[in-house]
């Protein structure tokens, strides 16, 4: 298969300045959009909508999951396909329109068919947006890239819940989804009109192109996959568990309820603060070393958590918890788009988050197992310190007998 890449509209092949604010915003989109389930199902549970009981309400949730775990493994591959551009065209536009429809379900089987279907789209935007912010990055700066590209999540998922606060009140829950959707109708003629098509993909695609999903285990491509594949799993179960449970493990250590849910709230500061951090350094140092540093860190924090530390001592501990654990996630991102092909890297960053996404619901899994055991703390902390050493060894493993492709912008 071949093309030529002047056939594209010269606004297609130029605007590389609208590539990290138009990726950055369709991730932020994301951020709100799977967050606002945790939102609303509250309130929902609360005034009995269609007599949603707790277990139904995890039910949709676990679906929603499952849709972007299935999203992100599908869509990745198709934007190596039809294209970085006309991919985060239809996510966008998809995840979008069917959110808007969550608005009007009227039972709670549309709702979750609805919520699953969304999830398609919103699992393909991720691969779509760290392919293309790569591809543009200037010459050792796609850790940074990826990593500001990564806060527009936390941007959309804390937009969400003070959205919540005001508008569920006096609106009720269904004005939050028809919310989520309105930005569409800016964003996606933003895309349409400005956002460029990969300069990396239509060289390839000028060439004869390969099957991505057979590089991807093949070509000595097949270490480093499942490498990534175990990394990606741990990164996003120590995500998920610690943001689910952390109160929890915290107050069976004898801490108050306030206490336990000012540590969450510091745990997701420094997960801030590990983006802004951890890009630097992978721009200064590399990304694969930042990403072996990131897991080894959080390893040795999360083992000092199980030590009941005096005073300020445990903020400062679940603070540096917070830096490594979630942006160690990031960077491995960041270094699968840099190891992989331009013809597969956006499979490669899908299959990456949606093996991992089943991490994600292993995570919370694993510490409600641990809760209800009642060891929680302190072998919760211990057992999350060997999920992060583990991905330390995966990332370690990664490398033998390939070494990273640069992107086009690389080699301009």
């Amino acid at each position: 298969m071949s093309a030529d890449p002047t056939q594209y509209p010269t606004e297609q092949r130029g605007g590389a300045r609208w590539v990290a604010p138009l990726a950055w915003a369709s991730v932020a989109l994301e951020g709100f959009d799977l967050v606002v389930l945790g939102v609303v199902l509250s309130p929902m549970l609360r005034d009995g909508v269609w007599g949603l009981t707790p277990n139904a309400g995890a039910l949709i949730s676990s679906v929603g999951l499952v849709g972007v775990m299935v999203g992100a493994i599908a869509i990745g591959t198709v934007t190596d396909v039809i294209g970085r551009r006309r991919t985060m065209l239809f996510t966008v536009l998809g995840f979008s329109v069917l959110t808007l429809l969550c608005a009007v379900a009227p039972d709670p089987w549309t709702f979750g068919v609805l919520r699953f279907l969304a999830g398609l789209g919103l699992g393909g935007v991720l691969p779509v947006a760290i392919a293309l912010v790569n591809e543009y990055a200037r010459v050792g700066r796609s850790g940074g890239a990826t990593t500001v590209l990564m806060t527009g999540y936390h941007v959309g998922a804390v937009i969400t819940a003070l959205l919540g606060i005001v508008v569920i009140p006096a609106l009720g829950w269904r004005a939050m989804f028809v919310i989520g959707a309105l930005p569409a109708l800016v964003l996606v003629p933003l895309i349409l009109r400005y956002l460029p098509e990969s300069e990396s993909f239509l060289q390839d695609k000028a060439r004869e192109r390969h099957n991505p999903v057979a590089i991807l285990f093949g070509g000595g491509y097949l270490r480093a996959t499942i490498a990534f594949w175990v990394t990606s799993f741990m990164g996003l179960l120590l995500v998920y568990g610690l943001n689910t449970w952390l109160p929890e493990i915290m107050r069976s250590a004898g801490y108050e309820l306030g206490a336990a849910l000012a540590l969450l709230l510091v745990l997701n500061i420094g997960a801030i603060l590990g983006l802004l951090v951890a890009g630097q350094v992978a721009n200064r140092v590399g990304t694969r070393p930042a990403v072996l540093a990131w897991f080894t860190a959080a390893a040795l924090f999360l083992a000092v958590l199980s030590i009941r530390l005096p005073g300020i001592g445990v903020y400062i501990g679940v603070l540096l918890a917070g830096v490594f654990v979630f942006s160690a996630q990031v960077l491995v991102y960041a270094y699968v788009s840099q190891f992989y092909p331009a013809a597969a890297r956006g499979t490669a960053i899908g299959a990456a988050s949606g093996v991992g996404r089943l991490g994600a619901i292993s995570g919370p899994l694993i510490g409600g197992a641990l809760l209800t055991a009642g060891i929680a703390y302190p072998w919760g902390f211990y057992v999350f310190a060997v999920v992060a050493a583990i991905g330390a060894v995966a990332v370690a493993a990664v490398g033998a007998g390939v070494t990273t492709t640069p992107t086009t912008r690389d080699t301009a």
